[in-house]
């Protein structure tokens, strides 16, 4: 956002991608190569629901929502707004991790996974060592930003590519790590790993973005440009109603998957022909 040119909006083209990525792309991938081994496959529907329900919020309060409120012309949020918003965001991932990991566990996991699958202890020592490593890790990542920031606006203006282009590189950049072994779970006939893995990586890059960006607009006194234009929001709206759709039953099957990733390459498409 801070490269040797501005971009406001790439938080909200980040995000914005990575949701449609993971709900239509990356889901659909997982389900059609799923039900093409498989027939059928089964997850945790009550699962699958708390992800949805925190991932549709998420989605709306910080990129539908900007578009109409009163106190600023949208698509930005005012001062104490985004504030409120970056707060609330973070106050319901890290509750959303709390029912993750504790509370309802169950709700993630198979029934033959949550029989084998109670955790490893893990020592002080591994993970004073592990936050460590994670610090000197995330040291690079931010040190490299602002030099691929570089590489992503040369290759857009090689490809006259529009700006949610950059969002659109950072988002895939973002998910695949996650892509990668959720498509192998769902080869593996481990759906359910696929789901986990997919929709918990666009929670955690909504939930710890938005404050993140928030926190450096205050800091830095730059505008933050939030609010999705129609065209973008219709297909938000239509990946919100088909995820409800797909994940409301605890079976999937390829048409499920197909239809998913048609609506991922027309979200590709509007990206370079809007």
């Amino acid at each position: 956002m801070l490269g040797e040119t501005e971009v406001p909006t790439l938080a909200r083209d980040t995000v914005f991608a990575v949701v449609m990525i993971v709900c239509n792309g990356l889901v659909g991938v997982c389900i059609f190569i799923g039900g093409l081994r498989y027939r059928e496959q089964g997850y945790q529907v009550s699962g699958a629901n708390v992800y949805l329900s925190v991932l549709f919020t998420l989605a709306t309060i910080t990129e539908v929502l900007p578009d109409y409120t009163l106190t600023t012309p949208g698509p930005v949020y005012s001062a104490a707004q985004l504030g409120f918003v970056a707060v609330a965001t973070i106050l319901l991932y890290g509750v959303f991790l709390y029912t993750q990991t504790i509370r309802h566990r169950d709700y993630f996991v198979t029934e033959a996974a949550g029989l084998v699958d109670d955790g490893m202890p893990i020592s002080g020592r591994m993970l004073g060592l592990s936050m460590v490593l994670l610090l000197i890790s995330l040291s690079g990542v931010v040190l490299l930003a602002k030099k691929f920031s570089i590489v992503v606006d040369a290759a857009a203006a090689a490809i006259g590519a529009p700006p949610a282009f950059a969002g659109l590189v950072v988002a895939l950049l973002i998910l695949l790590p996650e892509g990668v072994a959720a498509v192998a779970a769902a080869r593996n006939n481990q759906l359910q790993k696929s789901i986990n893995l997919a929709l918990g990586s666009s929670l955690a890059t909504i939930g710890l973005t938005i404050p993140a960006v928030a926190l450096a607009a205050y800091a830095l006194d730059k505008q933050l440009v939030l609010g999705l234009n129609q065209q973008n929001t219709v297909l938000l709206v239509l990946t919100f109603i088909l995820s409800m759709l797909t994940f409301g039953t605890g079976r999937t099957n390829i048409l499920f998957g197909l239809v998913h990733m048609v609506v991922f390459v027309v979200f590709v498409f509007m990206v370079f022909v809007p």
